[in-house]
């Protein structure tokens, strides 16, 4: 709701008269909700920037939260929206350091119980209102972004890609693999391949709780990609209750080779790079 440019002006005057009582009251109910998680120089600071800035918006005629004349206040709001979001605050804790200005100015003008009085609160209030709630509409776009980063390093955490020989990267899967998840298994495998020029990989499957049709063809998908590479795949960790699930399913892996065992799998790779293993075997002393 925008003020008239006479109530603009009232409240201009209002919070310039009473600078410092109403930052004071402001501060205190603010602090009050907060029990203590910011401190009182930060608090008070953030305090002063929106009085500063509705000030001024106020100033400048008719006040709009979306006019250009209060496009210092938005912007002081957005900030203190990011900052609240960054550090854990919720959304109401963040809203309430908006609102509490409704109460400073009931106490400083509730003296004068005139109509007149009353019209004018009432507008504030209601302009008050649309800052909380431009403030509440920035939390919640910061919030998502960074639960967006949060769970982009998530998927880049719990799909490493690992040289474990020289020619030879593996990528350990644990957990289930979604189209999300498969695209940056393949992102970072091809990668790795380029980075490394490894012509082998092997693509561990032991922590993947189960094998449908949909994750089969994630697997797949990013086994050709990699053959475009120039590098072979070998599936490991083909459990028993995996692989009667995959002959169930009508599941075809084609020549793709397929091992029991991560360890099984790097034998194989060895084997075929022309590496010599040997198991060294336990003796018990007659």
């Amino acid at each position: 709701m925008a003020l008239r440019a006479e109530e603009s002006s009232r409240l201009a005057g209002l919070l310039s008269e009473h600078r410092e009582r109403v930052t004071h009251r402001w501060v205190e109910l603010v602090a009050n909700s907060l029990r203590g998680r910011l401190s009182q120089a930060e608090l008070r600071r953030q305090v002063e920037d929106l009085h500063r800035g509705m000030i001024e918006a106020a100033q400048g005629g008719a006040l709009d939260l979306e006019s250009e004349a209060a496009g210092e206040l938005r912007a002081v709001l957005a900030e203190l929206s990011r900052g609240r979001a960054r550090q854990g605050f919720t959304a109401t804790e963040t809203a309430v350091s908006v609102y509490a200005l409704k109460d400073a100015l009931l106490e400083l003008m509730e003296t004068e119980a005139d109509a007149d009085t009353l019209r004018d609160y009432v507008a504030f209030s209601s302009f008050v209102d649309q800052m909380g709630l431009f403030t509440f509409e920035s939390f919640v776009r910061t919030r998502e972004s960074l639960i967006a980063d949060q769970a982009e390093q998530l998927l880049e955490l719990s799909t490493p890609v690992v040289k474990i020989w020289e020619g030879v990267v593996a990528v350990p899967l644990v957990g289930t693999l979604d189209s999300a998840r498969a695209q940056v298994v393949m992102e970072r495998l091809l990668q790795t391949l380029v980075d490394t020029g490894s012509p082998y990989a092997i693509i561990d499957i032991t922590g993947v709780p189960a094998v449908d049709t949909q994750v089969a063809q994630h697997i797949l998908k990013t086994v050709v990609a990699a053959r475009l590479m120039g590098a072979d795949c070998i599936i490991s960790g083909i459990r028993p209750q995996i692989a009667q699930t995959i002959v169930a399913l009508g599941i075809e892996f084609g020549d793709i080779a397929t091992k029991a065992s991560l360890a099984d799998a790097l034998r194989h790779v060895l084997r075929l790079t022309g590496v010599t293993t040997s198991r060294r075997q336990s003796r018990r002393e007659s």
